[in-house]
């Protein structure tokens, strides 16, 4: 298979070490030139939970046109910056290419379809995945647990079974969902527990959860996430959202949340896809977001700075 990786950070270097290593050609696509120099020259490396190994046979770009069109492309950017991939991947793009979003959050994926034709874009939830990156060139895996992958619309499909043949052909646990847009509202829940929380008292998910006066913090931001997907029918597989955040919790205490690591780099962050959309999609069903509301206030005033 032909795939195109959008966005080649952390994660997406993970995705396209290991889809290349399983024969496929993959085409990195990053506007890091170091990253995609560094590539070119010498390999990806990926280390950590799937292995150590240099993959030689990653192909890299800038730009898109050098790829050509392709079977699959995994946009694996920031939320942020998906709606901007997806209006540039246009020579990806063939009659039969499906283009799979893989982001944290909610509301990026809407905003990309628009720029798609009708029927081609698939969700998918890394599930308890971590990454981060050592240099150009060179990525470390700190976990990995299951890829799911759905149709937006839902219902199962001969594409997500070839999807998740391919995903799991390179070492990866892979499943496929029928309702996959619960799924990511579960991710969410936990996304909104940890993201704004951790990044604004500049802790671990542990110590986090070890001192009652943040935790009651996190699990409100929770509460508010789990009572707006509520609002708009989403049945959610739990009754109880802070029993949930805290089975996830306890898997991943040594976490330091991506939106964290961005403000340790002095990067903008996904804010306006994690509480900050508890707090928008809340307000439009009519309910209260304090804790959602103004911990993305804090973080939104700290990027300022930036």
């Amino acid at each position: 298979m032909k795939i195109a990786i959008l966005g080649t950070g952390a994660m997406g270097s993970v995705y396209a070490a290991l889809l290349a290593a399983a024969g496929n050609e993959v085409w990195a696509i990053d506007p890091w030139r170091a990253h995609i120099d560094a590539i070119r020259a010498t390999g990806l490396r990926v280390e950590g939970a799937s292995g150590d190994r240099l993959v030689a046979s990653v192909k890299a770009t800038v730009d898109p046109a050098e790829a050509g069109p392709c079977d699959l492309v995994i946009v694996a950017t920031k939320a942020r910056d998906v709606e901007a991939a997806v209006r540039g991947a246009g020579p990806l793009l063939s009659p039969q290419t499906a283009v799979l979003f893989m982001q944290n959050g909610l509301g990026s994926s809407d905003l990309a379809r628009a720029h798609l034709p009708p029927g081609r874009a698939l969700l998918g939830v890394a599930q308890a995945f971590g990454a981060s990156m050592k240099g150009p060139g060179h990525a470390h895996h700190n976990a990995m647990d299951l890829i799911r992958i759905g149709e937006v619309e839902g219902g199962p499909s001969e594409r997500v079974s070839r999807l998740v043949e391919t995903w799991q052909e390179a070492g990866f646990r892979a499943q496929g969902e029928a309702d996959i847009t619960r799924l990511i509202w579960e991710k969410f829940v936990c996304n909104v527990t940890f993201s704004a929380p951790c990044t604004v008292f500049g802790r671990l998910v542990g110590a986090m959860m070890d001192d009652p006066a943040t935790w009651r913090i996190c699990t409100g931001c929770a509460v508010e996430a789990y009572r707006a997907g509520r609002a708009r029918g989403v049945p959610f597989s739990f009754d109880d959202p802070v029993a949930y955040v805290t089975a996830y919790g306890g898997k991943v205490r040594g976490a330091r949340p991506s939106m964290l690591l961005d403000h340790l780099a002095r990067r903008p962050s996904e804010i306006d896809f994690l509480n900050g959309a508890a707090a928008r999609l809340s307000q439009e069903s009519g309910l209260d977001a304090p804790y959602n509301e103004t911990l993305a206030a804090i973080v939104r005033d700290r990027e300022a700075a930036f």
